[in-house]
């Protein structure tokens, strides 16, 4: 048995919790006199979470390798990151993830879902627009109830349909699964909306007309900032072209419309969609530059990202994934990389 005590984020409350049986309690249970204590006073957060996520291969056409999965689960987790969404990876997610208490808590959404030109080919699940519904039931079926459709792919070519994606989606939600939609292009990004898909991953050339409409029906967004952030000095130094035009008028309207979305109730989660695995530290602090409050950019990357995945945060009863910190991370901008203690399922991995 455990022992922790700190201020707990978002609350901003000091309290003490005894873990046992890989749950929170807030009253001693038997034996509590001889637990050991592990955090002593700063900062308790629910463990980080990265919505958007693909390990298991870093480059397009690399062949899914399962020794390179464990090794960026386990990067996420040694940065106190203890549940991650994987959008899309190049094969479905193993069952000995699920069965392994060293490693995060994944939320699968199976194969990437192409249709013919868009995405890289034979990187994901490549179908014919006719085979989309079916093939989006299946992967939610398949996986953590989640399936990935890349949306669009070339800026300046069309999207999936709409009237297509809107039956995909009312499939998926049929079957008791969600739908996750790649897109950048702002046709893309306005079907991803309209046919009412769960989660909006990218979204640079959003319209904020449409924002109101996520808010209301409960599409996320998930603008995975830090995926882009480092093209946008080779973007702009490249010779024009309408390609090139598009991505820089997204990418220079991204901030805006991600402080927009918050400040519009939309639910703004952290995604990094880049490897090394473990950053979505950076991904919070880039939120916080384009606009959202220190606390809300920290709980997109934990109590607001759980929250949305379905996981409480640290009350009692609930699973003991904690990240101790030394000083308040919503003050302290260089703290969240670097967290004092790390526990997952009621273990101390750090």
């Amino acid at each position: 048995m455990l022992r922790i005590r700190g201020v707990v984020l978002p609350e901003r409350e000091e309290r003490t919790f005894w873990i046992d049986g890989g749950r929170l309690h807030t009253a001693p249970p038997p034996g509590a006199a001889d637990a050991e204590p592990v955090v002593d006073g700063g900062w308790l957060l629910p463990g980080l979470v990265d919505v958007h996520t693909h390990p298991g291969a870093e480059k397009p056409g690399s062949p899914f390798d399962e020794a390179l999965l464990r090794r960026q689960l386990t990067e996420h987790r040694d940065a106190g990151v203890l549940a991650v969404r994987t959008p899309g990876t190049a094969a479905r997610m193993p069952g000995w993830v699920a069965e392994d208490p060293e490693l995060p808590r994944v939320w699968s959404a199976g194969r990437w879902l192409a249709t013919p030109g868009r995405f890289f080919p034979g990187f994901g699940r490549d179908v014919t627009e006719a085979e989309l519904v079916r093939a989006a039931v299946e992967e939610a079926a398949a996986s953590s109830g989640w399936c990935k459709v890349v949306g669009d792919w070339k800026l300046d070519e069309p999207p999936v349909p709409l009237e297509l994606l809107t039956a995909v989606v009312a499939a998926v939600h049929a079957a008791g699964g969600k739908v996750a939609v790649h897109c950048q292009s702002a046709e893309g990004s306005r079907n991803a909306v309209l046919a009412g898909a769960d989660s909006l991953e990218h979204g640079m050339s959003l319209d904020p007309g449409l924002l109101d409409r996520m808010a209301a029906q409960g599409t996320a967004f998930v603008p995975t900032l830090g995926a882009f952030v480092g093209s946008a000095p080779e973007q702009r130094a490249a010779a024009p072209s309408a390609r090139r035009d598009l991505w820089l008028a997204g990418w220079d309207a991204l901030p805006g419309t991600v402080r927009a979305a918050h400040e519009a109730g939309v639910t703004v989660l952290a995604g990094t969609d880049t490897f090394p695995c473990g950053t979505v530290a950076g991904e919070a602090a880039l939120l916080a530059r384009a606009g959202l409050p220190a606390l809300d950019a920290l709980g997109a990357a934990s109590w607001t990202a759980r929250a949305w995945l379905g996981l409480p945060g640290l009350v009692d009863g609930a699973p003991a994934d904690v990240v101790a910190y030394a000083t308040d991370p919503t003050r302290e901008v260089g703290a969240l990389p670097h967290p004092a203690r790390i526990i997952l399922r009621g273990r101390v991995v750090r």
